[in-house]
């Protein structure tokens, strides 16, 4: 195999608990992340030497040593004493620094294009612990899809979650750092983990019943600091969303539908600075 295509998914914070800050720097945290039907396109193929990133799309990232696609081939190459080359390009949709987790995505994608392209015969678990070397969300793009997510983001525990619904996501015109979002955040060191149970989700209704008293811990610092995340998540709860929330260190806000709202909705739901998509939930992986 010299050549590969490949969709990288996005992701959303079903509900995110912030618990503390870790003796090493990061902060331990309790989510449900859900993967998203809302996709970077990547496309790999060997080549003599050299490595070559090409971006394409709105959304334009450095192409240089530190893109976490660069930085994930360059693990894998010293890893695994790999010889050649590659050409990569790679149409941007997600948008960066949104609380989706985009770039980890890409960079997962990019470990498997490189067991694919050079056999290395990595299982989902050897490729999520080199992803935890470049990335806190790594882990998660090679579980199922659905999994509650704890530590600084390296405990994946596979779980089962509705897809009986739609999303719509707000995506303002801005964009916030996720390490200093939770430097802003000043917490001191984890607190114990949280004692919270939660019954089976069946359906939409009961996944509605489970989270819609979690929220989200960066949400009340943000929304202070961007009143427009407060009109996004405003317009929303009017729309008829039954959960509203930001994803992720933000900017992104989505809503939760039973089904997908048209015309009228819709139309009220994009009367603002801020672009508007339909996904759905979905399982992993999203490449085979």
């Amino acid at each position: 195999m010299d050549r590969l295509e490949i969709k990288a998914p996005a992701k959303i914070n079903l509900f995110l608990k912030v618990l503390g800050r870790r003796p090493d720097g990061y902060h331990d945290i309790f989510s449900w992340f859900q993967a998203i039907s809302l996709f970077d396109d990547l496309y790999f193929e060997k080549r003599p030497d050299g490595v070559e990133l090409a971006v394409k799309g709105n959304y334009p990232v450095p192409t240089g040593e530190d893109n976490l696609v660069i930085r994930a081939i360059r693990l894998l190459f010293k890893q695994f004493r790999l010889k050649g080359g590659l050409k990569i390009i790679l149409q941007k949709n997600i948008p960066v620094a949104a609380g989706m987790a985009g770039g980890s995505s890409d960079a997962a994608a990019t470990i498997y294009a490189l067991n694919q392209l050079y056999d290395l015969n990595l299982n989902n678990s050897q490729m999520a612990e080199l992803g935890l070397e470049l990335g806190s969300d790594m882990p998660f793009f090679f579980s199922t899809g659905r999994a509650q997510v704890s530590g600084r983001g390296e405990k994946i525990r596979d779980i089962f979650l509705p897809l009986d619904y739609e999303i719509i996501l707000g995506i303002p015109p801005l964009a916030i750092s996720t390490r200093e979002a939770y430097a802003g955040l000043k917490m001191g060191l984890t607190i114990p983990h949280p004692d919270i149970k939660f019954l089976p989700c069946k359906d939409f209704k009961g996944l509605v019943a489970e989270i819609e008293n979690f929220g989200n811990d960066f949400e009340g610092d943000h929304f202070q600091s961007f009143p427009e995340l407060g009109r996004i998540r405003d317009i929303f709860v009017s729309a008829g969303a039954a959960v509203v929330r930001m994803t992720g260190s933000g900017p992104t806000i989505f809503g939760l539908f039973e089904d997908m709202p048209e015309g009228e909705v819709i139309s009220r739901l994009s009367r603002g600075n801020w672009r508007i998509v339909k996904a759905k939930p979905i399982v992993l992986p999203a490449w085979d």
